[in-house]
């Protein structure tokens, strides 16, 4: 009688060829290439379960990383106001905050703000969620204008008071010229105001 040991299938029990076998170093370089964003996106969606979308967009290494916004964002200039809107499936005519670099509208300036802040509007305006890793030379010329920010408040303190004080002398002189215009005014009236009473008086007297 044999010592070996049989499997279910007349394989032995310490055989594990049955298993599925994965290439190490084929995982571990698409991991690599994931960390990278080189992996195909279609290849992530089919692998998600999704339909693979044609795409033009740069991979994530090659887009540019995020800087901060130059361009005011205008929320307030149809505050207020009454906008006809006509019924149209074109998303720039709908009412909103429309977004044409996505092409779609948001509701209120709170979620717009969302919106343009978020992954898939800097995805679409060509750049990833790095932002520029700052040199030793950047952040002490950063602290020095720090610096230089918190000195000037106290000239600027200073500047208010003084013009504080022009401004109070200036007011404290327009109503001492007024006052003396009121009162050269109430001499100028006082002999037309005497010589009426003495009109009256004599008319109330029947010497009118």
């Amino acid at each position: 009688m044999s010592d070996k040991k049989g499997g279910l299938y007349d394989s032995s029990a310490g055989d594990t060829n049955f298993r599925r076998k994965w290439d190490r170093a084929e995982y571990e370089q698409r991991a690599k290439d994931r960390e990278r964003g080189i992996l195909d996106k279609d290849d992530q969606r089919k692998r998600k379960g999704g339909k693979p979308k044609d795409s033009d967009e740069p991979a994530s290494s090659e887009r540019e990383l995020l800087k901060a916004r130059e361009e005011a964002i205008d929320l307030t200039s149809n505050l207020n106001k009454t906008v006809v809107v006509q019924a149209s499936n074109v998303a720039s005519r709908q009412p909103g905050y429309y977004c044409e670099v996505c092409d779609c509208v948001v509701k209120d300036s709170v979620n717009y703000l969302d919106h343009i802040n978020g992954r898939s509007h800097q995805r679409n305006m060509g750049m990833s969620m790095r932002v520029e890793r700052s040199t030793a030379d950047q952040v002490r010329a950063r602290l020095e204008a720090l610096k230089r920010k918190v000195d000037q408040p106290e000239l600027d303190f200073d500047a208010r008071i003084e013009q504080a004080q022009k401004e109070d002398e200036e007011e404290k002189r327009a109503r001492k010229r007024e006052k003396k215009e009121r009162k050269k005014k109430r001499k100028e009236d006082a002999p037309e105001v005497a010589a009426t009473d003495d009109i009256d008086i004599a008319s109330m007297m029947g010497f009118g």
